[in-house]
């Protein structure tokens, strides 16, 4: 057996590789009685009494970091802002806001956010990596590192390296809204209890929604351009399945919140334009559902509009699936882990439409694993 371990691309292995590095990663932080004592020592000593937060950071890495918004504002209650690196490392001016700083990198080397974490360290900011390779220049230089145990990642596109940031965010989010007195002992037990049951999660879907994609790729294959839809949380994870599409297989994506689309984007849809939505929901967050209600009128209306719409959405929720041309499971778990579970199949998805426009999927044109010049 190669090094592929009888799958045909590293993509592909690397998907299937995530419950596996997701066990790792959590690994690295948890013990038996919650997040590990080291680690919140660590920690403690980063946070920032102003309550604010920037995370700066690049690619997928800026997706996992614009997720990071949602959970840790709702968790922590802390003000979040993200930068793309690029941006906030060639700003300039001092200004008077002296946030604390995450830098997220998949390889911890990436130019434009190496540029970000030094100037947020001359400004004299409290600053804290998030990358995959624990000896890195960015883990080395930030004040503290959290780094993840994805392991290598051969393919140019992200995927494990990306589900595992998120899981370090949320981890993160337990511990900021455990410090701060937004969530009590039980609640924290309770997340972590979700959070140790996704990998088994996805292990136990990854072989249907590979079926399942396969099939959606070759159906869909000649459109020319995807809307991918999400609200709140979820908004972050149609950026990213809209990324993955675009470098993966070389078609055109665009990531919007649902409720934008009728606002200009709507024009766009057709028989050679679908749309991908994200209509998964947390039954428990009233939030969720009334977020989930509003992209079922949303579903209506474009059925009605005959759109070609795919959803993905919680197993057995027939609702979404009545409104849809196709529907993809996903089983349900806490409004902060579903970007976990539900960015697999988009990354699935990506996998075979390349397959299908004849694309090398683990080296698209143009990119590299870590850009290291600006």
């Amino acid at each position: 057996m190669n090094d592929l371990e009888g799958f045909p691309h590293e993509m592909l292995r690397e998907i299937y590789e995530q419950p596996a590095a997701l066990r790792r990663t959590v690994a690295l932080y948890l013990d038996g009685k919650g997040l590990r004592g080291d680690v919140a020592d660590r920690l403690a000593g980063w946070s920032n009494p102003s309550g604010e937060l920037l995370i700066a950071a690049s690619g997928s890495s800026r997706h996992s970091g614009l997720a990071a918004e949602i959970l840790l504002e709702d968790l922590c209650g802390l003000a979040v802002d993200v930068e793309y690196s690029s941006e906030y490392s060639s700003r300039g001016g001092s200004g008077s806001r002296r946030p604390a700083v995450i830098v997220i990198s998949q390889s911890g080397e990436t130019s434009d956010t190496l540029a970000a974490l030094r100037e947020a360290r001359g400004r004299g900011e409290p600053t804290l990596a998030i990358t995959n390779v624990a000896l890195s220049t960015m883990a080395q230089e930030a004040g503290v590192s959290m780094p993840l145990a994805a392991g290598a990642e051969k393919a140019i596109p992200a995927t494990k390296s990306f589900t595992c940031q998120l899981a370090v965010l949320f981890l993160l989010g337990l511990y900021g809204g455990r410090r701060r007195g937004q969530m009590g002992a039980l609640a924290l037990k309770e997340n972590i209890e979700k959070l140790l049951a996704v990998p088994d999660s996805i292990e136990n879907q990854l072989n249907g929604w590979r079926g399942a994609m396969a099939d959606l790729a070759h159906k869909y294959k000649a459109a020319s351009t995807f809307l991918y839809l999400g609200r709140g949380i979820h908004y972050a994870i149609a950026r990213e399945g809209a990324l993955k599409l675009k470098e993966a297989s070389y078609v055109h994506a665009e990531g919007y919140p649902t409720g934008e689309l009728k606002h200009g984007p709507n024009a766009l849809v057709s028989d050679d334009v679908p749309l991908m939505v994200l209509a998964t929901v947390d039954r428990d967050l009233a939030a969720s559902v009334s977020r989930y209600e509003k992209t079922l009128q949303l579903l209506d209306d474009m059925k009605k509009q005959g759109a070609r719409v795919i959803a993905i959405a919680n197993a057995g929720d027939r609702e979404v699936a009545g409104l849809v041309s196709d529907c993809v499971e996903v089983h349900p778990t806490t409004e902060y882990l579903l970007p976990i579970v539900e960015v697999v199949p988009l990354q699935l998805f990506a996998y075979f439409m390349a397959l299908e426009r004849g694309v090398d999927v683990d080296r698209p044109r143009n990119l590299s694993k870590a850009v290291v010049e600006g």
